[in-house]
């Protein structure tokens, strides 16, 4: 019964809609789903266990093996995954190891606000380089001639699915004994040299929100490679107790009274102990649910976004003159999260006069994020060092655009994406 009302509410709800040219939307991102996600949300619903549980466990697991990593943690949003990720590095349990207010991390300016705003939060000094145009990741000699005696760490992200230079990274982090963030929460699938993206880090950060290449709604991921990162993870991200018992769960280390910590008494409730100034960044079993369902059509939603990402090079390589179309990264295979495009010079359409028409055609676009976050209004007047001229960020600032590869655009909204495009730049296919 349940089943077939689901069915029915799919069809009633969500039904298919034909694209119409020129009078359909075509938007920039979107979510992929069917009866299997709404059964799977109804299902949890329906054990009421609502915070994190069963459905939760089986997902980490799952993911965390899918991506090849030893622990994943869902948290409710990749922005919370960032913030936890990097928070974690600062605890006292990791010695002489750990980041402490002052220590330098580096990373790019050219980004999403919230890979770097966990360096601030937590009293360290982002150092910011600059990137390279077509593939929009940190230029290589600027971050290996950043660092200097205070740089503990590197924190950056594979931009829109595009890996940085991951060879030159570990060689970085092995030779100066840095820390490694990797922000995959636009990459999940791609690949550098074969080896998944998400596994290159000491740990990895994911966001599902309905953008990315699977959706829960909000949440997010942190996965770690070494156990001894497991209840650090797991404190910071649950208020910060001392305790690891799950919820629902009482005294797993079987001496909940009888533990002496800091200056509480002896014997006082373990599951109400703290150790780090932690969060509630959990997030719940429906949303843990509907991913697995997700995780069944990944490797199809990245087929699709490759296949769609390279559709739009190919169709759009005759305006190369205009647009400055983007490359992956050498030795890598992304999972791409959209099309970036910058606009030349000697274009005869700006950038906001392209994306303006394009609005005006029903097609979104996107900016590359912050653009420069140095420019933005939250990030005046913080922390910071700057290695050299961030030119190729202003740049993106203020040339840079991207469109959609996501798997709910089909051929023909494809074909209407690069019509568009080269009608406004006058060149009509």
């Amino acid at each position: 019964m349940i089943a077939e009302l689901i069915a029915a509410a799919m069809s009633e709800r969500h039904p298919e809609k034909g694209f119409v040219h020129g009078e359909s939307e075509v938007p920039v991102t979107g979510k992929v789903f069917g009866r299997e996600e709404l059964t799977a949300a109804v299902q949890a619903s329906l054990d009421f266990w609502l915070t994190a549980g069963p459905y939760t466990a089986k997902f980490e697991s799952r993911f965390a093996k899918i991506v090849g990593m030893r622990h994943a943690f869902m948290v409710n949003s990749g922005s919370s995954a960032n913030l936890l990720a990097l928070t974690s590095l600062t605890s006292s349990k990791l010695g002489d190891r750990a980041l402490k207010p002052g220590d330098e991390v580096l990373t790019v300016a050219a980004g999403f606000p919230t890979t770097v705003t966990p360096i601030l939060q937590n009293g360290l000094v982002p150092v910011y380089v600059d990137v390279d145009l077509a593939t929009y990741v940190a230029n290589d000699q600027a971050l290996e001639a950043a660092i200097s005696p205070k740089t503990k760490a590197i924190m950056m992200a594979h931009t829109l699915g595009n890996p940085f230079n991951v060879d030159l990274v570990e060689k970085l982090a092995r030779e100066h004994n840095l820390w490694v963030i990797e922000d995959s929460c636009d990459a999940l699938g791609g690949t550098y040299r074969g080896k998944n993206l998400g596994t290159i880090g000491d740990l990895s950060t994911f966001s599902f929100y309905p953008a990315h290449h699977i959706t829960t709604g909000e949440g997010g991921a942190v996965l770690a490679k070494k156990v001894a990162m497991k209840p650090i993870l797991e404190s910071f991200r649950d208020w910060g107790r001392d305790c690891w018992c799950a919820p629902g769960c009482d005294n797993t280390c079987l001496k909940r009274y009888e533990w002496k910590l800091g200056e509480l008494p002896e014997g006082f409730d373990h599951k109400y102990t703290y150790s780090h100034i932690g969060y509630n960044l959990k997030s719940g079993d429906i949303q843990a649910a509907i991913g697995l369902a997700q995780l069944d059509r990944l490797e199809s939603f990245v087929e699709l976004r490759r296949r769609n990402w390279n559709y739009l090079l190919q169709g759009l390589s005759e305006l190369n003159e205009f647009l400055l179309l983007p490359n992956a990264t050498e030795h890598s295979d992304p999972s791409w999260f959209g099309f970036a495009m910058t606009v030349r010079e000697v274009s005869p359409k700006t950038r906001n006069e392209i994306v303006q028409a394009l609005n005006e055609k029903k097609i979104a676009t996107r900016l590359l994020f912050g653009g420069n976050l140095l420019r933005q209004p939250a990030f005046a007047g913080t922390a910071r060092r700057v290695h050299g001229e961030l030119i190729n960020t202003d740049i993106v600032m203020n040339d840079t655009f991207w469109i959609g590869v996501w798997p709910g655009l089909s051929i023909p909204m494809l074909d209407y994406m690069i019509e568009s495009i080269h009608q406004i730049l006058g060149k009509s296919k």
